[in-house]
């Protein structure tokens, strides 16, 4: 474990495995009431989704169960087969015939009868990649050639595949999570604040040349200015909410989710929530996350190396703050940017790498420093 002492296995956290199972099962509840009518009329099957998403829920729960039982010092041996391997899938998804386009954003590949979202990964990797560089270069973290611009360049790398991708939530993301993490690894202030003032003309650019960014900023700050175009999807979020009330209309009883609210099972499942189990459902929804989060940094605490602290923290916000940017949009409180929500939407290659992540975590939280 690296030489910073002797170490003990112990039971893994429970806690965070119970929080964990509890998040999926009601995201297979929700997305078959989100989905079902949509399901049935698309494809002829109410339970068209359902069953995907119990497929997918199973090999995430055999892909967390591996995870847990390998030591997590392994992931050092093969950080650089990762960024190779997620380098090749994001480039996959640029290659006509491999890559897979919805909704104008080609962000899928297909492998086989598979489809599969490289970007899922690619945060993931971005995260062990750093716990294993912040763990190596931790007394020369201070030096700028040493410290920030190397883990700028990788990150920089993945964020220009993804950005190419029209996946602006996921670049989001691996940037943030650089830098959370390079600010608890001991870069300096002056040069993260740099990074983040040059970084404002590019995120401007990014944002202002692409017609429908653009627009999506314009619905955050009123949508009712163009009520059934840009502004549509977040005026019928929070009509869901508003129909909720306290209790909720009961579940399966909401109206949002008949073909007024667009990705009712994927990125505005929450506002499903919102209506069919209204205020409380969204406490306890909020709850669950945030006790995610807590054990999810007393993980990184406990843990008797760098690099498992760097590896359970990094997973820990990359999680916690998917969940915090994704319940924001639907609440109208940040721009739409198109994440789903951790361990509820449907998604296969969200759920499948969540999991694996939480069994990272759950191996981290088996080890104690003597």
């Amino acid at each position: 474990m690296n030489d910073e002492g002797t170490t003990r296995r112990v039971p893994f956290d429970y806690w965070l495995l119970l929080c964990t199972l509890l998040l999926v099962g009601l995201g297979v509840v929700m997305v078959y009431s989100a989905s079902a009518v949509l399901a049935g009329e698309r494809y002829g099957d109410p339970a068209y989704f359902l069953k995907r998403e119990s497929c997918f829920v199973l090999l995430g729960l055999a892909g967390m169960t591996a995870a847990a039982r390998c030591p997590y010092p392994v992931w050092r041996r093969v950080v650089y087969g990762l960024l190779a391997l997620s380098a090749l899938l994001l480039g996959c998804a640029y290659i006509p015939g491999i890559r897979s386009t919805v909704g104008g954003a080609s962000r899928w590949i297909h492998l086989g009868p598979v489809r599969f979202q490289p970007s899922e990964l690619a945060k993931l990797t971005i995260v062990i990649f750093l716990a294993y560089s912040l763990e190596k270069k931790a007394a020369r973290m201070k030096s700028f050639a040493v410290g920030l611009f190397p883990h700028m360049v990788i990150g920089g790398i993945m964020i220009v595949l993804i950005l190419g991708q029209r996946d602006f939530g996921s670049a989001f993301l691996v940037a943030s999570i650089l830098f959370c993490m390079l600010l608890v690894g001991g870069s300096r202030l002056t040069y993260l604040g740099a990074m983040v003032i040059a970084a404002l003309p590019l995120l401007y650019f990014a944002v202002a040349s692409v017609d429908y960014r653009r627009k999506r900023i314009l619905a955050f700050l009123n949508p009712w200015s163009d009520r059934y175009g840009s502004g549509f999807q977040i005026i019928q979020s929070l009509i869901a909410f508003k129909e909720g009330g306290l209790l909720g209309r009961g579940l399966g009883e909401g109206q949002q989710k008949l073909f007024y609210l667009p990705e009712a099972h994927t990125d505005f499942i929450a506002s499903v929530i919102g209506e069919e189990l209204g205020l409380i459902g969204m406490l306890c929804l909020l709850a669950l996350y945030g006790f995610f989060c807590l054990r999810g940094f007393m993980t990184a605490w406990r843990a008797p190396d760098s690099f498992g602290r760097y590896l359970a923290f990094g997973i820990t916000v990359l999680l916690s703050w998917q969940a915090v940017c994704n319940l924001g949009v639907v609440m109208g409180l940040l721009p739409t940017k198109g994440m789903v929500l951790p361990f509820v939407s449907y998604g296969g290659s969200s759920l499948l790498v969540s999991l694996v992540a939480v069994g990272i975590m759950l191996n981290i939280s088996s080890y104690r420093k003597v």
